[in-house]
This record gives C-alpha cells, sequence and structure tokens, in this order.
C-alpha cells in the first residue's frame, strides 16, 4: 500500500480502497492527462465506468484531481497540482501541459484549453 496515496486520502478524510489507490497511482505515473479509456487499460484489475466515475466525482470534490474536455469530447484527468493551461492539437490530439503566466487573472481558473496545430503537425 502506497503510504502517500493513504496520507492523501486520510488529509481529505476520504476512504481507502484499492480501485480509488490504483486510479491515482496511474495518474501519479502519466506524463499527460488521460481518459477513462486510457485510465483502464493500466490500471491492475477490471474497473467498471460506474466506479470509476464515482470515484472520480470524489476526487474532484476534494481538489485531487482536475479534468477538462477534450476536442474528442471525452473527459481528461490529471492529478491537481498547479493550475495551468493544455494545448490540443486538431490534428493528431496530443495533449501537452503549457507553462502559462496566470498571475493576471483574477478568480478561481479551473481550466484554459487552447486548440491547434503542434508543431509535429504542422511540419
Amino acid at each position: 500500500m502506497n503510504e502517500e496515496i493513504k496520507t492523501l486520502f486520510q488529509t481529505h478524510n476520504i476512504k481507502f480502497t484499492t480501485a480509488r489507490s490504483s486510479i491515482v497511482e496511474v495518474l501519479k505515473h502519466a506524463t499527460s492527462p488521460l481518459c477513462y479509456e486510457q485510465i483502464k487499460v493500466l490500471l491492475p484489475f477490471c474497473m467498471d465506468k460506474a466506479t470509476f466515475y464515482r470515484n472520480i466525482a470524489t476526487f474532484e470534490e476534494n481538489g485531487i484531481v482536475h479534468k477538462f474536455e477534450g476536442d474528442d469530447r471525452k473527459w481528461y484527468f490529471e492529478l491537481s497540482s498547479q493550475t495551468h493551461a493544455h494545448f490540443i492539437c486538431e490534428h493528431c490530439h496530443t495533449i501537452t501541459c503549457m507553462d502559462v503566466d496566470l498571475g493576471k487573472i483574477e478568480g478561481d481558473v479551473k481550466s484554459i484549453v487552447l486548440k491547434g496545430t503542434c508543431k509535429e503537425c504542422r511540419s
């Protein structure tokens, strides 16, 4: 059992389950945001869609996971860290996390998604 994840759940008063721990573990090792289908194949056991989304909703309510909608109309998830923008290539659908200065934006920014053509598809 990963002590870091167990502590995270205790801090947010979330009951520890294998399903929840597995989702967080997958997201922890991801290099970019993942959709349900991508996460599902990385889980060590079969998890139905309802269980997945119920746990994701709990994580969102507690600020553990951030989600945004991709241009393929799927939801993408990542562990919450600092708010940042995402760039989605409209050709290859690659999602890239971007370092953007959000200091001048007032309010509670939850998601910034930029769309266009990535460097690889442009050439």
